[in-house]
């Protein structure tokens, strides 16, 4: 959406920036009775943090289905406040957020009824122990129990991602942008008609082409795009 991000209350006077409360309630007074002093901008993030430390706390007295039951809505939460957008600008695609997909699907199919084994346990905790700082593990020790889940979650990602990519792309025209954006979105459509089951790899490879798709729409950068058509290549020879 488009909003005006530089505020005054009508009240008291104060002024703020939406982009960093996300509200048009004045930080002083609490009044909603504010109005916009600048042109409408494109944006969709929106201020949120991710802290899985009362998860964590919880974890020498809690099953891990109680545990993932509040990672996943700590995580989900924090997902649906995210944007990309800010201010007009187009922000790129933080491992934080990747990882807070990739457990909130972990969390969710935990909470579906997965079997937990040894493995799964083992990974389910080294990704709730390091998510909230833009930790998790590599693709290669994904269970095979969890490539589902895992792939599901980078399609999500990509999604997001590209969602408002193609937003960005709409005011900075850019048709190599969009060619590659293309070829982007054709990988994920395929990894999820095969609900997830595809090289963990694989995934992790559409993700970082989605990322540096986003590096060459903002920035021009030229190199962005070679490394994400190498991405996608090396996806498209498996």
């Amino acid at each position: 959406m488009k909003v005006r991000g530089e505020r005054e209350c009508q009240d008291c006077g104060t002024r703020w920036s939406y982009y960093e409360t996300g509200s048009i309630a004045c930080p002083e007074c609490g009044s909603v009775h504010s109005v916009g002093i600048d042109d409408r901008t494109r944006h969709t993030d929106s201020p949120a943090t991710l802290d899985l430390t009362p998860v964590r706390n919880r974890i020498d007295r809690a099953p891990p289905g109680e545990l993932a039951d509040r990672a996943a809505e700590a995580c989900r939460t924090y997902t649906r406040k995210r944007g990309f957008i800010d201010a007009g600008t187009l922000r790129p695609l933080d491992e934080t957020f990747v990882a807070a997909r990739e457990l909130q699907s972990l969390c969710d199919e935990i909470g579906r009824g997965l079997r937990i084994e040894d493995d799964v346990e083992r990974y389910f905790y080294e990704l709730l122990g390091g998510a909230d700082a833009g930790e998790r593990p590599t693709p290669e020790e994904v269970p095979s129990g969890l490539r589902s889940p895992y792939g599901l979650a980078m399609a999500a990602t990509v999604e997001d991602y590209q969602r408002d990519v193609r937003t960005y792309l709409d005011d900075h025209p850019d048709e190599q942008a969009r060619r590659l954006a293309g070829r982007i979105r054709d990988h994920r459509k395929r990894i999820e008609a095969l609900d997830g089951n595809v090289d963990p790899a694989d995934a992790n490879r559409l993700v970082r082409a989605a990322r540096d798709l986003g590096r060459f729409a903002s920035e021009g950068d030229e190199t962005a795009y070679v490394t994400a058509d190498n991405w996608l290549a090396g996806i498209e020879q498996e």
